[in-house]
């Protein structure tokens, strides 16, 4: 007698599988299933902190067993388990994110939402503005200081502006001047204004130099970083300088520095080029009774020497006080130790200067005093 095939018996088998199958769809039941436990559904294995939370399945209108058992004696394989999980973990968590977007407030959603940490984007999705829907935030612009009763005019520097230079000195920071932009704006125009009708005075004085702009005479307060050991961004101070060429240029020139308890009134050339250097001493050296003799001058012993005697010896001494911190130590190349001007020879700044009191600018008269200083000053700078 033939044996039966297992083949046969297998098939069979599953027909009567299916035909269970049909019965159990003809009477309408309902059979649950639980998907085999993977990796893809375990919270505690998932990066996502959403996946984590205790108050249940992510996934809205899937029946899930949690007991981990069904009325069906089958259970599909892990391959097949797999698959059908992958799908729904890129689905897992996203309603519950959008959730979050759309009701902020809730005390939920303000669980699964974790708070932004040190070093963490404050734009990325799911953090909290404090904001709720329809509403809007609106900075004020800053506003000036207040003049004080005090009417800004051309001839003449407003307290304000010594003010916000006081200040900036001690916020020399970025977001401290743009915070305060309004102020900055004012206290540089007040500048501005200042030394357009100050142009007018020391065109009166010196017929070499020119009538220019401000912009073209008024130094910028952006410091030059580069090669400095201050970080600071900004001078603490407005500054000009009057020559032939304004601000600019190789010849000598005015010069005026406002800085709180720091103004000064200064003339000459400031560490020229070495071709311009070597001309100046070249011409010391042939023909210094000329510099000599300027500042013998009974102005500028009274008003930048301290008032010292007509003597030629002490008003060189006077003079070469004032650029020691920049001069050389040892003789320039090319001229002799015992050259009779030795001393003015190791120069390499030519200047004069005097400080200022801040009432000089605050002043009704501070153009005109300004101005007599400047007319002092005249023969040492065209001469």
């Amino acid at each position: 007698m033939p044996r039966r095939s297992t083949r046969l018996s297998l098939t069979d088998e599953t027909a009567a599988e299916s035909d269970a199958k049909r019965k159990r769809l003809s009477t309408g039941s309902t059979v649950k299933s639980t998907a085999k436990k993977s990796k893809y559904f375990e919270g505690s294995s998932s990066d996502d902190p959403e996946d984590s939370d205790d108050s249940g399945s992510a996934y809205e209108g899937v029946e899930v067993s949690a007991g981990g058992s069904d009325n069906s004696n089958s259970e599909p394989d892990a391959t097949e388990s797999e698959e059908e999980e992958k799908p729904k973990q890129k689905r897992r968590g996203h309603p519950a994110s959008k959730k979050t977007q759309n009701h902020g407030s809730d005390s939920e959603n303000e669980e699964a939402v974790p708070k932004p940490g040190k070093g963490q984007e404050l734009w990325r999705e799911g953090v909290k503005t404090g904001l709720g829907p329809g509403k809007e935030v609106f900075i004020k612009k800053p506003k000036a200081r207040d003049p004080g009763g005090i009417d800004y005019v051309d001839d003449t520097i407003h307290p304000n502006t010594m003010l916000f230079l006081a200040d900036l000195k001690e916020n020399n920071e970025r977001q401290w001047l743009k915070a305060h932009d309004a102020d900055y704006r004012i206290s540089k125009n007040d500048w501005d204004t200042f030394v357009d009708s100050m142009t007018e005075k020391i065109v009166e004085k010196d017929e070499t130099i020119p009538e220019l702009p401000a912009k073209d005479l008024v130094f910028r307060i952006y410091r030059d970083v580069r090669f400095s050991n201050d970080p600071t961004p900004y001078k603490p101070h407005f500054s000009a300088a009057w020559s032939r060429t304004g601000r600019k240029g190789p010849y000598a020139a005015y010069y005026l520095h406002l800085q709180p308890g720091h103004c000064f009134i200064g003339s000459g050339l400031w560490m020229p080029e070495a071709s311009n250097l070597a001309l100046l001493r070249e011409t010391i050296d042939q023909n210094s009774a000329r510099l000599k003799s300027v500042l013998r001058g009974e102005g500028l012993r009274r008003e930048f020497f301290k008032g010292i005697p007509d003597d030629e010896r002490k008003a060189v001494k006077a003079f070469v006080s004032q650029n020691q911190e920049s001069a050389l130590k040892t003789k320039p190349k090319g001229y002799n130790q015992d050259n009779p001007n030795i001393e003015l020879l190791r120069l390499r700044s030519f200047t004069v200067g005097k400080a200022l009191p801040d009432d000089v600018f605050l002043g009704p008269n501070a153009q005109e005093r300004i101005g007599n200083l400047i007319e002092v000053l005249v023969p040492f700078v065209s001469d």
